[in-house]
């Protein structure tokens, strides 16, 4: 019985920590995001490859086939490059082309939990920015009295 155990044990262990360790591919992490953001062609390019409106490029593809489940696990496997692309792609699209984010959010995030979650980061970065502006003008108006 414990020969059977001791290599079950190794099994399970060993999986659990490799598959912590499993990272989505980083071959497509140096793509430069804001060149994509600011033409509209190549934007809309991705947005089709991911409605499945249009035909996609090698990276997009590799999006298309990982989004799902980066969102369904908060992008565990995605490298730190990959969780601020994430970011910052997504609140572009939420920000400046919600029609387009309307229809991915549809058919990848239902529950409209990423988009919530946006919005609330970004009212807390709101908050703690007027509030050092708040501070900064109580400092000014403390050394103008003295």
């Amino acid at each position: 019985m414990k020969i059977f155990l001791v290599p079950l044990t190794f099994v399970y262990l060993t999986n659990g920590y490799f598959c912590e360790d499993l990272k989505y591919t980083n071959k497509y992490d140096g793509v430069n995001l804001d060149e994509i953001l600011s033409n509209e062609r190549l934007l809309n390019g991705y947005v089709k490859c991911l409605l499945e409106q249009g035909p996609c490029t090698p990276d997009a593809k590799e999006l298309k086939n990982n989004l799902p489940d980066a969102i369904k696990n908060d992008c565990k496997k995605c490298t730190n490059r990959q969780r601020e692309g994430a970011d910052q792609v997504m609140g572009y699209l939420i920000d400046h082309r919600p029609n387009d984010w309307i229809k991915l959010e549809k058919q990848y995030n239902s529950d409209g939990s990423y988009k919530r979650k946006y919005l609330e980061k970004k009212q807390s970065v709101k908050d703690v920015n007027n509030n050092d502006d708040n501070g900064t003008e109580i400092k000014n108006a403390i050394s103008d009295d003295n």
